[in-house]
């Protein structure tokens, strides 16, 4: 699917889907809360300025819990078609505290800082192997053959998902957005695609059968235990495999992509590879994955920038548009890893944080740093505008990435 066609086309005007920062800044300007449409029979409040953002982050009033929005605004909702059908949809980020607080303590073990640097060795390793795998060919198509299987060996490794299942689950991102996606490469060709809870379900067996130190048998002796139901338990995997890989995909795209349309920036960090670290909060706030923060509904009137949203209605955070606010960052629109003060939004704020930040953050510096690295003369295969995006409501992620480089014999 083209990006243009995509739902989120018609949110801003023309041409948004390929550079949606311009339409952000005139609502900066103009309306910085407005009411918008998103499809027919979807709408919400888009929230665009930095503070404002920052704020309604954070703000109780704004609750991450659906059961919180009007009736009128539920029935009409197509946005999360795949967990309403299965009924993954209760972990972290549709419920408040005490929920909230419980299910987090339950999986902040397996990202704490010391825990992700453990893991740093074997990140690299997989970095390394899969450049090995096309850097003779001279070309690759960076989604397919680094990003995604990059990002979902990791997570699975962190939660103990089997190598041999992991084809299914870009199928299951690609139908998670309002439209039905193509079947997604590495899929056996004419098997059926297995139904999420149904594969979890047997996921869960198996690791009550034989446990062992991932993060899906520590989630099921929390079952056991009786911390977590059945349906939470079931949503929390689904959650931290689906958003444990998505976001990093969409970094690493979004990041090649940006290095090498500022070529001065490129050559800088491959002088000063200690850069990198900054390069990946760069990409962050410049053109991160998270364009819009996930649905939040309002508990009870709320004013922002001066205008009243009733209760039970949606809202969005533009999380793009507050990272181009020059109110918070000089020179918005320049891509610049040297940037000092860098207080963007892309994991969050609040209660909602990203649990997984540092590893993201892990796994952005390491996956970009190899392929800045080892990827000799690394250019566009095909012109930025016509890269076809995925056609998510809140991310902002490529679906391929072809690009040339000088091969190397292995």
């Amino acid at each position: 699917m083209a990006y243009a066609d995509s739902p989120k086309a018609g949110l801003l005007g023309p041409g948004y889907g390929l550079d949606p920062y311009p339409a952000y800044a005139r609502r900066r300007r103009e309306e910085p809360v407005s009411r918008i449409k998103l499809r027919e029979g979807l709408w919400c409040w888009l929230i665009s300025r930095y503070d404002d953002a920052r704020a309604a982050l954070a703000d109780p009033r704004l609750s991450r819990d659906p059961r919180a929005a009007a009736a009128a605004w539920r029935e009409t909702d197509r946005g999360r078609p795949l967990e309403d059908a299965s009924h993954l949809g209760v972990h972290l980020l549709t419920r408040e505290p005490p929920q909230h607080t419980r299910l987090r303590r339950l999986v902040s073990a397996a990202f704490t800082p010391r825990r992700v640097e453990g893991l740093r060795a074997s990140v690299q390793q997989v970095a390394g192997t899969l450049i090995d795998g096309f850097q003779a060919r001279g070309q690759a198509e960076l989604i397919a053959d680094f990003a995604y299987p990059f990002a979902i060996t990791v997570i699975c490794d962190v939660l103990g998902i089997p190598a041999g299942d992991r084809a299914w689950f870009r199928q299951w991102t690609a139908n998670a957005v309002p439209e039905d996606g193509p079947r997604a490469d590495g899929c056996p060709a004419g098997a059926p695609v297995p139904v999420p809870g149904d594969y979890l379900r047997a996921l869960v067996a198996a690791k009550r059968r034989r446990p062992g130190g991932d993060l899906v048998s520590t989630l099921v002796t929390a079952a056991e235990r009786d911390q977590l139901s059945e349906a939470e338990l079931l949503s929390m995997v689904f959650l931290l495999l689906l958003a444990g890989h998505e976001g990093t995909v969409g970094l690493i795209g979004n990041g090649v992509v940006a290095l090498l349309a500022n070529p001065g920036q490129l050559q800088l960090l491959r002088q000063k590879p200690d850069l990198m670290e900054a390069a990946v909060e760069e990409i962050l706030r410049y053109d991160g994955p998270m364009e819009l923060a996930a649905w939040r509904f309002t508990t009870e009137p709320v004013t922002i920038a001066g205008t009243t949203i009733a209760a039970g209605e949606p809202v969005l955070i533009a999380l793009a548009a507050a990272h181009r606010d020059p109110a918070q960052f000089s020179g918005p629109d320049q891509f610049d890893i040297t940037r000092a003060a860098n207080p963007h939004l892309g994991f969050g704020h609040g209660t909602h944080y990203c649990l997984g930040a540092t590893l993201a953050r892990l796994e952005g510096s390491i996956a970009l740093a190899t392929l800045v690295r080892r990827l000799t003369g690394l250019a566009l295969a095909t012109p930025t505008e016509q890269l076809p995006r995925q056609p998510s409501l809140v991310l902002r992620s490529l679906r391929e990435l072809s690009v040339t480089f000088i091969p190397v014999p292995m």
